[in-house]
């Protein structure tokens, strides 16, 4: 193995946060069960290291186990003290400008959600609209919310594990969204999060766009195993990944969906699911799932495990586009246009979707293990947006178990989780994992995947 080059240094803050109170500078260094500091840590050694690909955050750990950070308080303010940080982070000694903004990202919002808003009554016991109202908090004190400024938002969504042909499409996506002015919002990891920034930024580039957004939305279980990648200009970390699900189809126009493994069939049944709601009927909300022609096959298998499970009326609600990048961004264009028109007769913000409504089943954290995983529902004796909404946990729990600390560590311990329900559904589950194995949708290349779920029919 290569030695990482290591690099030991202070840093300053880049952006507006430049002071820190005695009591949040303990609760970061608090190394006690429950304190921030192994978060603080974990997430600000993921941004460090954004020019690697890996989604094992035991290799991450391992590889910088004597990696610190440390809250420097002078009279001036706030300084970040970095010990045996990944030298890639560093141009010949000095931390790269959009590493030290991500930094401070992390010390912002790690510190909001848990000094202003966790452990509140308001918002641990709240109804639907009071965890809505914390994910407006959280975007809001992040600066995302520009008010006054037309739709122009693309969530992109999409694997981190997917080939070089698919990842140059997202590339060519992301380039004619750019050069429609469109500001691009992803996972912010690497594969078909990174490709449409990339492609984006030379689109507005051409443009001469010069106040680009290229925002990356992620949470602290995943960060580790999906490091932001260099484009991200405005990194925002949601608490959990339910809170970053709404954050998405609250803050964005409109969704572009790639090809990618349980983590975007995850994405794609919470979009439905919500879009499914009769009062959500009509409300515009652009959905367009695309990809270079060898993933026609791959978006048939959605299409279908779609449509025998969630119906003909979820099918509707999408448009697949294969193997062309123009289409995909003037479709996409028409749609802004429609949210538009809707907005401002409805009279609904431009900056923050108020008017979707999303019921608390998609918004409380689901916490995979064994016993949550087995009690699923997953047959058909259910409103289909309550079913959609229990197949999206399921993906959910394939995704802890492939990627996150804590999902990896219950594997371990206990073997795959299982899913049991209704036969046909089940069928169609199995066969839709099972082509992203064959596919090398669940890990990158390179690496061995052992199934972390196992599939019950209940007649069985």
């Amino acid at each position: 193995m290569v030695k990482k080059e290591l690099v030991s240094t202070i840093v300053s803050p880049l952006g507006t946060m430049n002071v820190l109170s005695n009591a949040e500078v303990s609760m970061l260094q608090d190394t006690n069960h429950g304190g921030l500091y192994h978060l603080f840590r974990q997430c600000a050694l993921a941004v460090l290291n954004c020019d690697e690909t890996s989604d094992n955050p035991y290799n991450l750990i391992e590889e910088f186990d004597s990696f610190d950070i440390r809250i420097v308080q002078e009279h001036r303010g706030l300084k970040l003290e970095l010990i045996n940080a990944p030298g890639s982070a560093f141009v010949d000694g000095n931390i790269i400008k959009g590493i030290r903004q991500s930094l401070f990202c992390v010390v912002r919002d790690i510190l909001y959600v848990s000094s202003e808003l966790r452990g509140s009554p308001r918002f641990e016991n709240g109804d639907s609209s009071t965890l809505t109202d914390l994910v407006f908090h959280i975007l809001r004190n992040a600066k995302a919310l520009i008010p006054k400024q037309l739709p122009n938002v693309v969530v992109c969504w999409g694997g981190h594990s997917i080939g070089q042909g698919e990842y140059k499409y997202t590339k060519k996506v992301g380039y004619q969204l750019g050069l429609r002015g469109l500001d691009i919002c992803t996972g912010c990891g690497p594969g078909a999060m990174k490709g449409p920034m990339k492609g984006a930024n030379l689109g507005h580039a051409k443009q001469r766009i010069n106040n680009s957004r290229f925002i990356g939305i992620t949470e602290p279980g995943i960060i580790a195993a999906e490091s932001p990648n260099p484009i991200v200009n405005q990194l925002i970390i949601l608490p959990d990944i339910e809170k970053r699900l709404e954050a998405f189809v609250r803050f964005g126009h409109g969704i572009v969906v790639f090809p990618g493994g349980p983590g975007t069939c995850e994405e794609i049944l919470y979009i439905l699911g919500i879009l499914l709601h009769p009062d959500n009927a009509h409300i515009p909300f652009p959905l367009i799932l695309t990809g270079p022609a060898e993933a026609e096959t791959y978006f048939e298998q959605i299409d279908r495990f779609i449509g025998d499970t969630l119906g003909p009326d979820a099918q509707h609600r999408y448009k697949i586009i294969i193997d062309n990048p123009r289409e995909v961004a003037q479709q996409m264009r028409l749609g802004l246009d429609e949210v538009t028109r809707f907005r401002r007769s409805t009279g609904d913000a431009y900056y923050y979707n108020w008017l979707l409504h999303i019921e608390k089943s998609f918004q409380v954290p689901f916490e995979p293990s064994h016993e949550t995983m087995r009690a699923l529902q997953l047959d058909r004796n259910q409103p289909t947006h309550q079913l959609a909404a229990n197949l999206r946990r399921a993906m959910s729990g394939i995704v802890a178990g492939n990627v996150k600390r804590s999902g990896i560590d219950t594997i371990r311990a206990h073997g795959p989780f299982q899913l049991s329900g209704d036969p046909s559904i089940m069928e169609d589950m199995d066969r839709l994992l099972g082509s992203f194995v064959k596919q090398q949708r669940m890990k990158l290349p390179g690496s061995t995947y052992e199934p972390c779920y196992e599939i019950i029919r209940k007649s069985e």
